[in-house]
């Protein structure tokens, strides 16, 4: 309950959560929990499953984490603290390919289910046209980043299959081929992206600090602002099966859209926790992870 706990998933009635000192914990109900064996103490950051079973775990010391049990039984399939760049946040499109992502550009993939994996330059290919959403500012954002490397922060992929990553400085990157390549976006914000929440189509949001959202509906080509009511960091955004999209962040902010995404009322909670992942129980009740350990809330009659 007191534990630091940074990325959450619900796979095959499943919750399984991540966190701190290599935490990780397994749960059939979101409410009477299990912390299991691993075989690291490094922070765990991101967590990923692709079906009940096979699913994997990525953290600092460039730390990945494999089971094929549910999470039951981990094994450390890659390790390299000399790197001094944790990894954030990892993707699988199957059971064999999948990409991890992390600190200073740190880009890894894995052709064999998580078993080996392969460090690769993340290569972009070009940039795309800028569009509406996109601003003298981030349009000379590279005077600004110079030959930095950028902290990559998070992966996902859309229903159409497209592959988003979003990462410092504004920078949104996608690929129509698995990652083989990628194409950066224009941007609309200059600062840190830690989320992007695909939806349906070429609909995509991305988030991150100071309560700052974006929309685009033709694959990150413009973008449109969305006011938030927050200047809180948005960390995690999901879409329940209902179709209610939720974003997730410090301080206790929560913002909810009962209309694809076309507005958002923030939830503001009171007891001003930071949180870093948001998971569905149900349609109307969430389960949270962050700085507090694990929440539950409640949406029915709060907006």
């Amino acid at each position: 309950s007191r534990s630091l706990l940074l990325d959450g998933i619900v796979k095959g009635g499943k919750f399984v959560v991540v966190g701190e000192r290599g935490h990780i914990l397994l749960s059939g109900n979101g409410y009477d929990w299990r912390q299991v064996e691993v075989p690291t103490r490094s922070t765990l950051t991101g967590v990923c499953f692709i079906d009940g079973n096979l699913g994997w775990a990525v953290g600092h010391d460039a730390v990945i984490l494999k089971t094929t049990d549910g999470g039951q039984y981990w094994d450390k399939v890659h390790y390299e603290p000399e790197a001094e760049a944790p990894l954030l946040d990892v993707w699988f499109g199957n059971e064999q390919h999948g990409i991890a992502i992390g600190a200073y550009g740190y880009y890894l993939v894995s052709h064999d289910g998580g078993t080996t994996w392969i460090r690769s330059d993340f290569n972009v290919l070009d940039k795309g046209n800028p569009g509406e959403g996109a601003t003298e500012d981030t349009l000379n954002k590279d005077e600004f980043t110079g030959e930095y490397q950028l902290h990559l922060n998070a992966i996902a992929q859309s229903d159409a299959g497209q592959l988003y990553i979003v990462a410092e400085a504004g920078r949104v990157y996608r690929s129509d081929n698995s990652g083989e390549s990628w194409i950066e976006m224009p941007s609309p914000y200059i600062g840190s992206l830690f989320g992007v929440l695909p939806l349906t189509g070429n609909t995509v949001f991305v988030y991150g600090l100071r309560g700052h959202l974006y929309r685009s509906d033709d694959a990150g080509l413009t973008w449109q602002k969305m006011e938030t009511g927050t200047m809180e960091m948005l960390t995690d955004g999901i879409r329940l099966s209902d179709g209610k999209i939720v974003i997730a962040g410090m301080g206790g902010a929560l913002l909810v859209s009962h209309d694809n995404g076309s507005g958002f009322v923030l939830m503001q909670q009171s007891n001003r926790t930071g949180y870093a992942a948001v998971m569905e129980e149900d349609t109307q009740n969430l389960l949270m992870v962050g700085d507090g350990g694990i929440n539950h809330i409640k949406l029915t009659g709060t907006y």
